[in-house]
């Protein structure tokens, strides 16, 4: 019941009720990426949209939902698959401030941070 009520109430947790009633009555869903999150437009195609499946965050739309989103491309990824190329990675959300974000070499967040050879700290005498 709480998890209901907190889940109709804030737009925190997933859509609300408003969101779910104007999904209801103005979208038309048009695709589902790898992650879950659906994406819609608008019956006469001008708005589109995305409800994510779990946390709300905009990385974690792939690229090519993110080309159709922006109407960059008129055609969904599920309609006109993009061609990748071989050296191309996956599709990874932003991971800033979790502990799997990107931390360069010397910096203090590795867990062995390299020993710098081109520096000498100055002792006074």
């Amino acid at each position: 019941m709480k998890q209901s009520l907190l889940r109709l109430l804030t737009w925190w947790n997933h859509s609300t009720l408003g969101t779910w009633l104007h999904v209801r009555r103005h979208g038309v869903q048009v695709g589902e990426d790898e992650q879950g999150n659906r994406f819609y437009q608008s019956r006469d195609g001008k708005r589109r949209w995305v409800i994510y499946n779990g946390e709300i965050e905009a990385s974690r739309i792939a690229p090519e939902w993110h080309g159709w989103m922006h109407h960059t491309w008129d055609t969904t990824p599920a309609e006109a698959p993009l061609r990748h190329k071989a050296w191309e990675k996956p599709h990874l959300a932003n991971l800033t401030g979790t502990p799997l974000a990107y931390a360069p070499p010397g910096s203090i967040r590795r867990a062995q941070p390299e020993t710098r050879r081109d520096y000498e700290a100055w002792q006074p005498d």
